[in-house]
């Protein structure tokens, strides 16, 4: 049975992303934009051996959709034979204390302490960088998604000038790489990334544990929802045929302090240690 250990022992992985955060959007000019305070770094659940991302950035900041609804054709006549309500789909509130957040980013662990350099697409960019240089890449990858000048993920723009419905282009790589560059070049307090230097293993050995924040409703989190108009516009004339009730699950669309707790992360599972609000900052 893995043991659980107190939560002022454990590092706390997700406030050390935040500090270290904090650093790179301070020392990096393209990031300065970003306040902090505004984005919430949480983990996830995510096992070495399996496939998947390391992190993800979620905005949460998008304004309502338009209006839309679902429909049913007619297989032979292609005529509109039912519809849904009309609805439209919103981001859920999260706040910590009276701060709102805009951005979340989340961590897989352990997933993301066992990132490695070696044979990965970032080797032949950080040749001679030590391993831990890899999760500082996806770290800065998270924080250059978040747009500076609207809601939303940052788009890329093509050659011609327009705007590339893949946000992962050559391009965008090169401009990570361009900035871990900067921010190791400008001296940052190595103390404040030593944390990175150690995979899931050697953090337990340690610490006695690692430990992160999540939502109380692990593995779930907040995410956009769709809701029900509650009043209903006309149809337009080629969608004037039957109404069907949308049948939404009840979820949780408001977050604060209390829907978030610490967990403690193993190989395999994960289990809760206290409320987040009962944290205590640790020390780089």
């Amino acid at each position: 049975m893995p043991e659980i250990v107190g939560i002022n022992s454990m590092i706390n992985y997700t406030e050390r992303l935040s500090l270290l955060m904090s650093d790179i959007v301070e020392r990096v000019p393209t990031l300065s934009f970003i306040d902090m305070k505004k984005v919430l770094v949480f983990a996830r659940p995510g096992r070495t051996v399996a496939e998947g991302a390391y992190a993800t950035c979620h905005c949460i900041c998008l304004p309502p959709s338009e209006p839309g609804y679902y429909f049913w054709k007619d297989r032979e006549t292609g005529q509109l034979t039912r519809r849904s309500e009309w609805f439209v789909t919103k981001s859920p509130t999260v706040h910590v204390g009276s701060q709102p957040v805009d951005y979340m980013i989340s961590f897989a662990l352990p997933r993301f302490c066992d990132q490695r350099l070696a044979r990965t697409r970032k080797s032949v960019h950080y040749e001679g960088q030590p391993d831990w240089v890899a999760k500082l890449d996806t770290i800065v990858h998270e924080l250059y998604h978040i747009d500076p000048e609207r809601p939303g993920i940052r788009r890329m723009e093509k050659a011609d000038g327009t705007y590339s419905a893949n946000c992962h282009g050559d391009r965008f790589f090169e401009n990570v790489v361009e900035m871990v560059n900067q921010y190791l070049e400008s001296k940052p307090d190595p103390q404040i990334s030593s944390f990175l230097a150690h995979d899931f293993d050697s953090l337990v050995q340690r610490f006695g544990g690692v430990g992160g924040v999540t939502f109380r409703a692990f593995p779930s989190y907040p995410q956009r929802f769709t809701e029900v108009m509650p009043v209903q516009p006309p149809p337009p004339p080629e969608a004037d045929c039957r109404v069907e009730p949308l049948a939404l699950p009840r979820i949780t669309t408001a977050f604060t302090d209390d829907d978030m707790v610490i967990r403690q992360f193993f190989r395999t599972t994960s289990r809760k240690v206290a409320d987040a609000s009962k944290r205590e900052p640790q020390a780089a």
